[in-house]
Parts: structure tokens; C-alpha cells; sequence
């Protein structure tokens, strides 16, 4: 049935006490769609119903008057609203869900006009989702948590995040400079703030797509976070989770009472805070997030990015955390040498890491359900999820330790399986024990524990199931005392349990019935409908069966939930323990599949890197069988340790320049987040901040131009970049007139090389930097090698030693296919432009020689100037033997070399 193709209940005048409650309840929620529970359908009204039917595309009706207008209502139904949900958060909604909080027939007893109790049970916001519809298991959906404080007469912040279906909840202490870079790492899908900060005058620029929701600046008082940690984890002070800022614990204070609001009450399973230190992990502004198409590429989409060719886990959790690692790479050389030595341990033991990895297919999300179930949202299948989970993660230590022989498990791994043998061995067994093989998505199905758990609830389905079976026999001996063959017994919620007949066996039922015995309940059409005071009874005798059974099966399904919650540390612990074993698995398989090697990540400012690929590249052109990926070396350690060299990258367009630094800043992220990487070796220097500007966009929006863009970025670099950094910059200058291009890519390379001192590869076109190698110690020139045939350029991919002496911008042209004629004419043009070099020469040579003329006649050749051209000048090519002619190849090449002598491998004679 579709969200309209239905009858709606009933229609509302003004008068209803039903429009009453629901405007007395919208007027409580006013900045939300309310979702109003009327039996099987979520009804809205007046204004909602007309942004949600636009909204999800359903049909608006209207239904009753209100101060003498229509009433405009739509709906959906309540077993697909995940759906419509989905949308409407996707679309920047937030919904007020609406519950019954009671059976009709309770309302029914206060009076025939009395209405069903409801109130709102939760705000569904986009950072406050828990269900698996909604959610993307292998990406994580937090909420965040600003809190505004001054440092030094300066704005400083505190930030708060959690994963409520996970419950992870995290805090650290930020500089407002560092700020853009931290939302743009957690890409939050709702931020909450205090409503006392401008967020478009003071703050930077939220994510695409995330929530923007303020909260009273009181919600952020320390103090009150304070109680509030102490209230939801029954301890007398946060200190024992650690040093927490005022600031952070303000933060957390007003993370926990939005989802405290949105929740209704009801707090998810949240782990105790962590405090995140600064410096920790590697800084990564937004835009170099979206340059390096890290989690997805610049089209928005994950196919394509870094992170969909290297993830290969497995599990939901593991995914998660590969994600967090990739976007926060760690700068701690023990952390990144630990989880390298786990990776190596996958990469050298084959047949270890095939089992893993076929036991982890088997390992479903255990922290998810274990939300929904503090939330009381959750189902049987959330219990199975948790139950298949745990017993999963409880086989894997044998099986690793299994292979010993083959590979000693290093430290991450141990500690794993160390988390791993801690488990709730009990609880498995109990869950193991109480549900059915096949679970159903509600409680309210039934027949999900097991038979033989209880003997209650054994003896409740007997008893259940036979009568039943009671029925059957029943209606066949009404069939037989009656003679009517067709005669049924029936069900609905209506009637209960009743007689039914054709209309045309009516009068040989009431003849059969003697005495009253069948007495008439309802007509139809073509069916009559009887009941018998045997029937009534059995009726009353099945339904105290299985309600019995239902109430029997919901309270083990109570004290399960409460078990499994009651362990909620223990399997938040294993499921870090599995994610873990993931990544390493998973990145033991990237290695071995993509040819990766084992980087040293050291704490010095070396950079440097033998046949480096890129990653995403080489994937794309072996799937595409286009050719092998050119390897290219990068070395960027200078001879003073205390700071780094720049490389200055000249050559023409599709040489592969934006690729080569790309590819080496994709390196250094893979190395520090404990990854193998894709190059022949690899010795790579903690970089603390890592910072991109290539390519070419604009913010209409922001009222900035392609330029502005461009020179926003590079101030950026310029004013934080420090010697622990790593910058690749891409044509400075190109979006502004060529002097003042050249003037700002000249200064910004020179403050790079003076002030900020930091790795850095800088690709230009502008060949007049090139000269700054003498003046500048630490730069070294760097080109793209190419190669000319019948004038045709062919890039070769290769970096070299020198100085690219010309862009080929023609020829590329040509490539991409513009007309002859345009093509005929820039040359023209290039070569006029070349030779006068001064633009008051313009107008009269260029401008005089229309677009389609023929081409202006070669200007005649000026007398030969070289010894080569002399020699040439006097030669009489028939006239020479095969002998002359070779020996005449050997004076030419002399000559070209400034040689006066002979060359002593020319032939004699």
C-alpha cells in the first residue's frame, strides 16, 4: 500500500479534540515536521503536510475544516517510514516522531470523544540517527559540539563529538585556525553551537549537507557538563577520564543534553569521554582534503577516492576505522610503527591472513544494535546481530595464534587478541541458548526464542499451538453436523473468531442450529457470519495463549537486552579489538595485491621516495589495461636536517605534474596512517600538517572568483606551513594577468624556501622561476620529460633533472582536438609572440593577419651563424658515399659538442 492509496480515519473539524492535541503538541515542536501516529499511518497536517508531500512527492489531500478552511493532510505508512525519513533528513528536515502512548480500546473506556495519549518519543536529526536503514555502516555519522572560549586575548574552541550508534564520544581543545580542519576531517552531520555565535560572520564555512542547530549559550557552562558526566556515568568527577579543559567539558556537557533532547530521555550506550591531544594527527585542511579526493572525489562520490581503492575490510567497524585512520594519519612514529608491524604480519603470513579474513565475513556490527537497544528501538535481530558478533570474535584469537608457527602476531594484534579473550563468554552462551536460528524484525512477531528455553513459554505455544489445531477439528465437525461443505471458521480483529457461510446456505444453518445455537453476528454481501457460545469460549482460551506467549517471549527479550547492555564495555572493546584485526587483514591484502612496500615513518624531515606511484591511478589504467603507471622518484631532504627541500616542477600539460604531487602527498598519508604504500621504498619524516593547492575552482556563493579562491588557499600554506610540513602548490598565479601571475608565484616560492623552510613540490609554468636555483640553495629544477616525432608531442611521465624550455600548450590543444584552423593560427601566433616579446609589437603583428588567411610566408633564413650550419651550408648529399656520409654524422655530433678534434669512434678511411 502506498504512503496515500488508504482511507484516511476520520475527518477533523475544529472542534475534534484530536486537532487540538495535535496542534498542542506541534506548537511544542515548532521547528520540526510532525510525525503523527494514527494507527497504521504517520498523519500530517496544515503547513507540515504541505512541505512533506512536496518534500516526498505524495499526494496532499484535505480532510475536515479548521477556522473555516480545509485541512491539508498527507501521510505514510508507519512499516516504511524509515524511507521517508531518509529523505527528508536528506533534504534538511528535522521530524518530531509521535507515538500512541496507549491501545484505543484504553481510550475508549474514558468515554466514546476521548483521544489516544501520544507524545513525541524522538527528534530524528541528521547527527542523531541510529537505525542501519538511515545509516552507512561503513561510515561514521557524528554530532559535534562546539564551545567558544578566548586564549590569550584570542577565539579558541572546544569540540565534542560522538557516533550516537556507536556511542564513541571524544573532546579536545582547537585554535580557531585549526578549526575548518577538524570539521572537515569529522564531516559531521549536525554541529551544535551556542546561539550566541554568528556562525557565517565567525566561523568557517560547514560541510555540504550538515545540520546547523543552536542551543542557549547556558547549555554550554561547565559546570553543568560537569554534572552531567557525573550523572550519566555514576562517577563523583570527569577526572578520572582524563584532563579535561573547561572549555571540553562545557562542550560535552552540551553534546550530552541534545541527545538528551532528541532522545526523549532515553541516552544511548555512550563510552566514557576520551580527550583527543592536539598534534596527534596530521593536520589536513578542507580544501586539501577535496584536492587529494581522500574520501571522495571532487564530484562527491566515493568511487574514485583513496579510500574506496584501499579499503578492503570487511566489517562495519573495521571500515569505519580505516576511514578515521586515512583522515586523521597519525604523527606518533611508535603508534604508526605498531600498526605496520600488524600489517606486515598479514602481508607475510598468507594462509593467516585468508582464514582471518574469511572469519571476519562471518562477524556482522555489534556496537550498532547495542545503541538501539539502550534507545529501546531494537528488534530480535538486533540480539542475533549482537549474538553472531560475539561468538565470531571469540574464535578469532585460536585462529590466529593457531598460526603462530608462521608469523608471531606483533604488538596491535596481540592486544587484540587479548581484548578478544576477555569476552562475555556467558552472555554468548546465554544468547546462543534463548534465539531462534531465524529471527524476525519485531518483537511483536513472536517465535524468536527458542524452544527449550523456557518451559513457560513451552507450555504457552502448546497450548497455543493445539487449540489451533482445536479449530480446525471444530469447523470440520460444523461441517459434518451442518452438511454445508463450504462452511468456514474464521478470524479478523473485528469479530474474533467466527462462523461464515454463503448467503444461500443461511437458512439450512439456522435450521441446523436448533435452539439458537448458531446465533447471527454479521451479513454480507454473499457470507453470512455466526458465532456459538463454543466457539466464544474457545475464543477466550486462545487468546489467553498467546498473549500469554507474546508477554512471555517480550520479557526474555527485556532481561536479553538488559544482559547484553550490562556488557556493553566489554563488546564495545571487542569490536575495536575486530576492527583493528580488519585494517591490518585488509591492508595486508592491499600490499600484497598492489605491490606495496613497507615505508620507514621516522621523526626527522626526510622525504624520501623510490618508484613512487599513485595509488588511484595505477588502479584505474590496470583496470582500464591502459598501460603500466610510470614510477617516479621524490626526494625532498635537504643537507640542513632542520628543514626541507623544494623541488620546482616545470613541463607541459598532461605530462603528468599534478599527478607526481598528488601521488607523493597520498604517499606520505597512506605511511603515517600505518599502511604499506605504493612505491619501492619509502623513508618519510613525521609530517605534521599537510597542505595542497592544485587545481582550479571558484565559490560563487561566497562572492570568491577562481583567483581569490587560488590566493585564499595559498595564504593559508603560506601563514601555517612550518618546517614539519609538506605543501605541493600547482601554477600559483595562473588565474590573474601573466606579470602579476609570475610577480606572486616568485614571492610565494621565495617565502616558502626563506620563511616557511618546509617540503615542497612546486609545479609552474612560468620557466622564469627556474633562475631562483641560483639564488635559492635548497631548490632543486625538476621537469616532465617529453618527446618530439613529426611534431607530435609525447609525454613520456617522467621526472628528470632540468628545466622545461617550453609548455607545448599547442600541441596539447591539438590533443584534445580543436580545429585545424585554430590550431594553425596559435602557432602563428606563438611564434610572433616569441620573437617580439613586447606587447607594443602586438596589435601590428598579430592583429593585421585575419583568423582564416592563409598562413603569412616564412621570413627567408638568415646566413648560418653555427659550425653546424656552416657545414651543412657547403655539402653536396648525392655526391657523398654510405662511408662519407656516416663519418659526416660523427663531425656533425663533434661539432654540436664544441669538439674541434675528430671523434675517435668515426670510422677511419
Amino acid at each position: 500500500m502506498s504512503a496515500h492509496d488508504r482511507k484516511p480515519e476520520a475527518e477533523t473539524s475544529p472542534a475534534t479534540p484530536m486537532i487540538a492535541q495535535y496542534l498542542e503538541i506541534k506548537a511544542a515542536n515548532p521547528d520540526c515536521l510532525l510525525f503523527y501516529r494514527m494507527g497504521d499511518f504517520f498523519e500530517m497536517f496544515f503547513d507540515d503536510a504541505v512541505r512533506a508531500a512536496e518534500a516526498l512527492d505524495i499526494t496532499l489531500t484535505r480532510r475536515g475544516r479548521h477556522r473555516g478552511e480545509d485541512i491539508p493532510m498527507c501521510g505514510v505508512p508507519v512499516h516504511s517510514a524509515d524511507a521517508y525519513l531518509q529523505t527528508l533528513i536528506r533534504k534538511g528536515f528535522r521530524v518530531a516522531v509521535c507515538d500512541q502512548l496507549e491501545d484505543p480500546a484504553e481510550a475508549r473506556k474514558r468515554g466514546s470523544k476521548s483521544v489516544v495519549r501520544r507524545d513525541v518519543t524522538r527528534l530524528v536529526t541528521r547527527g542523531t540517527l541510529t537505525e542501519d536503514s538511515l545509516l552507512d555502516a561503513r561510515q561514521s555519522n557524528f554530532l559535534l559540539a562546539l564551545a567558544r572560549t578566548r586564549n590569550s586575548g584570542n577565539d579558541a574552541f572546544a569540540a565534542a563529538w560522538t557516533d550516537i550508534s556507536t556511542g564513541q564520544l571524544f573532546s579536545m581543545d582547537l585554535d580557531k585556525a585549526d578549526l575548518a580542519a577538524e570539521i572537515a576531517r569529522l564531516e559531521p552531520g549536525e554541529i551544535v553551537f551556542p546561539d550566541t555565535i554568528d556562525w557565517e560572520r565567525d566561523m568557517t564555512a560547514p560541510p555540504a549537507g550538515c545540520a546547523m542547530s543552536p542551543l542557549p549559550a547556558r547549555q554550554f557552562d561547565s559546570a553543568a557538563g560537569e554534572r552531567r558526566l557525573a550523572e550519566i556515568f555514576s562517577v563523583r568527577t570527569s577526572e578520572g577520564f582524563g584532563q579535561f579543559s573547561r572549555a571540553e567539558i562545557g562542550a560535552l556537557g552540551a553534546l550530552i543534553h541534545y541527545v538528551d533532547l532528541t532522545q526523549r530521555g532515553r541516552l544511548p550506550a555512550l563510552a566514557p569521554p576520551r580527550h583527543i591531544d592536539t598534534g596527534r594527527s596530521m593536520v589536513i585542511d578542507r580544501a586539501t582534503r577535496a584536492n587529494l579526493e581522500l574520501a571522495r572525489t571532487l564530484s562527491g562520490e566515493r568511487r574514485g577516492s583513496l579510500l574506496a581503492h584501499i579499503d578492503r575490510t570487511l566489517t562495519g567497524a573495521g571500515a569505519r576505522l580505516l576511514s578515521a585512520r586515512l583522515l586523521a594519519p597519525s604523527t606518533d612514529t611508535g603508534e604508526i610503527g605498531r600498526r605496520l608491524d600488524a600489517v606486515a604480519c598479514f602481508v607475510a603470513a598468507e594462509a593467516l591472513r585468508a582464514d582471518v579474513r574469511q572469519a571476519l565475513r562471518a562477524i556482522p556490527d555489534m556496537v550498532r544494535p547495542l545503541s538501539r537497544l539502550s534507545l529501546a528501538r531494537a528488534g530480535p535481530r538486533d540480539l542475533g546481530a549482537v549474538r553472531s558478533g560475539l561468538a565470531g570474535a571469540l574464535a578469532l584469537p585460536d585462529l590466529i595464534e593457531g598460526h603462530r608457527a608462521l608469523a608471531p602476531p606483533p604488538g596491535e594484534v596481540t592486544a587484540a587478541v587479548a581484548a578478544l579473550r576477555d569476552g562475555p563468554h556467558d552472555l554468548v552462551a546465554r544468547l546462543g541458548a534463548a534465539l531462534a536460528d531465524e529471527l524476525p524484525v519485531q518483537t511483536s512477531a513472536g517465535g524468536f526464542v527458542r524452544a527449550g528455553f523456557s518451559a513457560e513459554l513451552d507450555e504457552a505455544r502448546t497450548l497455543r499451538d493445539e487449540t489451533r489445531q482445536v479449530i480446525a477439528a471444530l469447523q470440520s465437525r460444523y461441517q459434518a453436523e451442518t452438511g454445508i461443505k463450504p462452511l468456514k471458521l474464521r478470524h479478523n480483529n473485528v469479530l474474533g473468531y467466527f462462523v461464515e457461510v454463503p448467503a444461500a446456505h443461511a437458512p439450512t444453518l439456522g435450521s441446523a442450529g436448533g435452539g439458537g445455537r448458531f446465533i447471527h453476528r454479521q451479513s454480507l454481501a454473499s457470507q453470512m457470519r455466526y458465532t456459538t457460545g463454543e466457539l466464544a469460549d474457545l475464543e477466550i482460551r486462545i487468546a489467553e495463549a498467546s498473549g500469554r506467549a507474546q508477554a512471555i517471549e517480550e520479557a526474555i527479550f527485556a532481561d536479553l537486552a538488559d544482559a547484553v547492555l550490562a556488557c556493553s564495555p566489554e563488546i564495545g572493546r571487542m569490536s575495536d579489538a575486530v576492527a583493528a584485526i580488519d585494517v591490518a587483514a585488509a591492508l595486508g591484502e592491499l600490499a600484497v595485491a598492489a605491490r606495496y612496500c613497507r615505508p620507514v615513518v621516522e621523526d626527522s624531515l626526510a622525504f624520501e621516495i623510490r618508484n613512487g606511484r599513485h595509488p588511484v591511478v595505477e588502479a584505474a589504467l590496470e583496470a582500464a589495461r591502459s598501460g603500466a603507471f610510470i614510477a617516479n622518484d621524490c626526494v625532498l631532504s635537504a643537507p640542513d636536517p632542520s628543514r626541507g627541500a623544494l623541488w620546482l616542477l616545470t613541463g607541459p600539460n598532461m605530462a603528468g605534474k599534478s599527478t607526481f604531487l598528488r601521488q607523493n602527498a597520498l604517499i606520505a598519508i597512506l605511511a603515517q596512517m600505518g599502511s604499506f604504500v605504493p612505491a619501492e621504498t619509502a623513508v618519510i619524516g613525521v609530517v605534521d600538517r599537510l597542505f595542497s593547492r592544485v587545481g582550479a575552482s571558484d565559490d560563487l556563493a561566497g562572492g570568491r572568483s577562481t583567483f581569490m579562491v587560488e590566493m585564499v588557499e595559498t595564504a593559508a600554506i603560506l601563514n601555517q606551513a612550518r618546517p614539519g610540513s609538506f605543501v605541493i602548490l600547482d601554477e600559483i598565479g595562473r588565474g590573474t594577468a601573466t606579470f602579476d601571475g609570475l610577480a606572486i608565484a616568485w614571492a610565494t616560492l621565495e617565502h616558502l624556501h626563506e620563511v616557511n623552510r618546509c617540503r615542497t613540490l612546486f609545479a609552474t609554468h612560468f620557466h622564469e622561476l627556474t633562475a631562483l636555483k641560483q639564488t635559492l640553495a635548497h631548490v632543486a629544477n625538476m621537469t616532465m620529460r617529453v618527446s618530439e616525432y613529426r611534431g607530435e608531442v609525447v609525454f613520456l611521465h617522467e621526472v628528470v633533472p632540468g628545466s622545461a624550455d617550453r609548455s607545448y600548450g599547442v600541441q596539447v590543444a591539438r590533443l584534445a582536438g580543436l580545429p585545424d584552423a585554430v590550431i594553425e593560427r596559435a602557432g602563428t601566433v606563438l611564434g610572433i609572440l616569441e620573437t617580439s616579446g613586447k606587447s607594443a609589437d602586438l596589435s601590428r603583428e598579430i592583429g593585421d593577419l585575419p583568423l582564416f588567411a592563409a598562413p603569412r610566408p616564412a621570413a627567408r633564413a638568415a646566413a648560418p651563424s653555427s659550425a653546424v650550419e656552416t657545414r651543412l651550408a657547403g655539402l653536396a648529399p648525392d655526391d657523398l658515399t654510405p662511408r662519407e656520409a656516416l663519418a659526416l654524422i660523427y663531425e656533425l655530433r663533434a661539432l654540436a659538442h664544441g669538439s674541434d678534434g675528430p671523434d675517435p669512434k668515426a670510422p677511419s678511411g
